[in-house]
């Protein structure tokens, strides 16, 4: 059985040419093939007609002939294919992940507006993709007060404990044992607890913070247990963290080399494949590369 394509996105912008750095990188590591892509925007009517009539070259693609110059002097593994497509790029990249095992992006790339964070193409193949889906954020300096991570390489995966994903735990493990890693599981549970109380109802009985940070550390190790098992190297530490979940990864990706969060499983009143608050925050504001993981196909 041949190993799926980690698929690297580029646009000639330095964002994809960084991402494209993290997909060769990964490819190797899983001893995969690289599949370099450039969708160009659909051309305005009449031109794409004629565009539709005749695939683009990729050899005469400017964007792709950048990439060729880009990793010329990388010597060794893996094989590199280059594709030209037209079409609307959040889409088209989308559909790319039925035949990938990863696809890469980088966070911005050369349309919109420059100020934002996410681009709109990262954000579509990340909520759309059927793959794995890593996207890579620009440089930013990170706070000089922050203190400072044990050494050696760190991933750093969200679980939550009332629904957790094991597509997303099981890339997480896969991703630390590929980088010789040490993962950081991040649960959060809500506190202070809000109650709410009718006029003449009593007031329950007071709950103990350890005791709900215990039971939260209880179901973590018990879903964490058969990644354990088939994955004996990692190195595996839990934080159990009160309040935002987001904000939590968000500070853990300092330092990270990346984390990984779940995608929303389609439910019958929402069908629509949804990114949830927590992966749309991680994906905005951490500071490491995050991989989205779509959740595994619910069973018949």
């Amino acid at each position: 059985m041949s190993i799926q394509p980690v698929v690297a996105a580029v646009d000639g912008s330095q964002d994809s040419l960084r991402a494209l750095d993290w997909a060769l990188d990964a490819a190797r590591r899983r001893g995969a093939p690289l599949r370099v892509v450039h969708v160009r925007q659909y051309a305005p009517w009449p031109q794409a007609e004629a565009l539709a009539a005749a695939p683009p070259d990729p050899d005469d693609d400017a964007v792709l002939e950048q990439v060729r110059g880009h990793l010329k002097d990388r010597a060794g593994p893996p094989a590199v294919e280059y594709t030209a497509l037209d079409g609307a790029p959040g889409a088209v990249l989308s559909e790319l992940g039925a035949t990938a095992g990863l696809l890469v992006l980088g966070s911005r790339g050369r349309g919109g507006f420059a100020s934002l964070l996410l681009g709109s193409n990262s954000l579509a193949a990340a909520r759309d993709a059927e793959c794995p889906v890593v996207v890579v954020p620009r440089p930013r300096e990170q706070d000089g007060d922050e203190a400072p991570a044990a050494p050696g390489p760190r991933v750093v995966a969200g679980l939550n404990v009332d629904s957790p994903d094991e597509a997303t735990l099981g890339f997480a493990f896969t991703e630390a044992a590929l980088r010789g890693a040490r993962l950081s599981v991040v649960t959060a549970y809500p506190w202070p607890l809000q109650t709410w109380m009718l006029p003449g109802e009593m007031p329950p009985p007071e709950i103990d913070q350890g005791a709900v940070e215990h039971e939260n550390r209880v179901l973590a190790e018990g879903f964490l247990a058969p990644h354990r098992e088939r994955h004996p190297d990692v190195a595996v530490e839990i934080l159990t963290l009160p309040g935002d979940a987001a904000g939590h990864l968000v500070d853990a990706s300092r330092g990270a080399g990346l984390v990984v969060v779940g995608r929303h499983r389609r439910r019958l009143l929402a069908p629509a494949r949804m990114m949830g608050s927590v992966t749309q925050a991680v994906l905005l504001h951490a500071v490491s590369p995050v991989a989205v993981v779509p959740p595994a196909p619910a069973e018949e």
